[in-house]
C-alpha cells in the first residue's frame, strides 16, 4: 500500500497512516518515522485530499436529520456568531445516529443553503433545526420541518433538539485548535478530515477506510 508517485516505504506509508490517525502532528511523526518533515506533511496533505474526494462522494442522508451552520476561526473583537467578520461559514447536515456532512459555504442565506439539502438529504427526511430564518424554506419544502427555538429551550418535547450537530461541532473545533492556523483555502481539507473522524469513528476503522480509499486512489 503507497501513495501513487510516492517514494515512501510500504512501511513508511502504513506507519505514517497510523499516527494520522491517531492525530500526531506530521513534525512529530516524521521524526518517529525517520522521513523529512516536509515529506510528512505532504504525505498528510494527499492522504486528506483523498478522505475530502470520497467523504464527499458518499450517499445522500435519510430519517431524522439535523441542520446547522457553525463559525470557524480565531478569537476577534466585534461581531460574535452568526456573520461575525473573519470567520469561516460552514454548514452541516447529521443523521440521528449516523453521520454526518460538512460544507464551507460563502454565506448562510436559503439560497446558498437550500441546494445543499436537497443534494445531501433524501425527500421526506424530517429536518430539524434552530429558528434561524434561513430555515423558514425547509417549511414549504418536501421535508417535515421542526424548529427549535434556542430562547425557549434546548430540547422542546422528545426528540426536539439539534444537540448532535452542535456535538459535531465542539469535537471538529477542538481537534482543529492544535493547528497554529490553517490557511483558508485548505480548510475544507481539514473539516474533512474532522467529518471523517466522526463518521468512522474507532482508530481500527479509520484506519482501515483510510488504507482501503488508498488503494481505490492508486488503481
Amino acid at each position: 500500500m503507497r501513495l501513487k508517485h510516492s517514494k515512501l516505504s510500504v512501511i513508511q506509508t502504513r506507519r505514517l497512516c497510523e499516527h494520522f490517525v491517531a492525530g500526531t502532528p506530521a513534525r512529530t511523526a516524521a521524526e518517529l518515522v525517520g522521513v523529512n518533515k516536509n515529506t510528512a506533511a505532504l504525505f498528510y496533505h494527499r492522504l486528506r485530499e483523498i478522505i475530502a474526494a470520497r467523504i464527499e462522494d458518499e450517499s445522500p442522508i435519510q430519517g431524522e436529520v439535523e441542520v446547522d451552520e457553525c463559525y470557524f476561526g480565531g478569537v476577534r473583537k466585534g461581531k460574535r456568531g452568526r456573520g461575525a467578520a473573519g470567520k469561516v461559514p460552514v454548514f452541516g447536515i447529521l443523521k440521528r445516529g449516523g453521520r454526518v456532512y460538512t460544507k464551507m459555504i460563502p454565506d448562510a442565506r436559503a439560497v446558498t443553503i437550500m441546494p445543499i439539502i436537497k443534494a445531501k438529504v433524501e425527500l421526506d427526511s424530517i429536518v430539524y433545526s434552530d429558528a434561524f430564518g434561513t430555515y423558514d424554506v425547509l417549511d414549504v419544502s418536501g421535508f417535515r420541518h421542526h424548529r427549535i427555538n434556542h430562547r425557549e429551550s434546548f430540547v422542546l418535547g422528545q426528540g426536539r433538539h439539534i444537540n448532535g450537530i452542535e456535538n459535531f461541532w465542539s469535537q471538529a473545533k477542538r481537534h482543529l485548535r492544535r493547528y497554529n492556523g490553517i490557511p483558508r483555502h485548505h480548510f475544507h481539507l481539514f473539516l474533512k478530515e474532522c467529518e471523517w473522524r466522526f463518521n468512522y469513528g474507532s482508530p481500527t476503522m479509520l484506519l482501515k477506510s483510510l488504507e482501503a480509499w488508498i488503494k481505490l486512489s492508486i488503481s
